[in-house]
């Protein structure tokens, strides 16, 4: 299977956001793919918030996304967005919320990485095709202090 350009995943990316913000996550849902969520990250360069569809899997009271960018040798911007800022949000069936984050360990991705490939068995591609081992990182709901 080709594995496509960073520049044609990151387009890809757009469109799909573009997409589920148009018709409020219906049509994406309909089509019944891994479920996905919109994850917004302060940029590591820019400082500017970027927005990025990633797909998801819940785990507890906590949500894991994959660092795949498609199989590729370099990590998404988003993965390295997160490495230098852990806060973030994500917005899941319609509803905001303000997460961090932590890189999952090896021994945590042992048990969850076959989860995640039931779930989208594109992701045992993806890590075939990349020297890079995937990353997975976990995006804990921030609690709002009464203050």
């Amino acid at each position: 299977m080709k594995r496509f350009k960073p520049r044609t995943i990151r387009l890809i990316g757009r469109l799909h956001a573009w997409l589920w913000r148009l018709t409020r996550g219906r049509f994406v849902d309909a089509v019944g793919v891994a479920p996905f969520l919109l994850l917004t990250t302060m940029g590591r360069k820019t400082g500017r918030l970027r927005t990025t569809p990633v797909l998801y899997l819940e785990d507890g009271r906590d949500l894991v996304v994959v660092a795949s960018f498609g199989g590729n040798d370099m990590h998404p911007a988003w993965y390295l967005n997160l490495k230098q800022y852990s806060e973030a949000e994500v917005v899941i069936r319609g509803e905001r919320q303000p997460v961090t984050s932590r890189e999952i360990t090896s021994e945590e991705k042992k048990l969850i990485w076959p989860r995640l490939v039931k779930s989208y068995p594109q992701f045992d591609i993806y890590q075939q095709r990349t020297s890079r081992q995937i990353p997975l990182m976990r995006l804990t709901a921030k609690i709002e202090s009464a203050n």
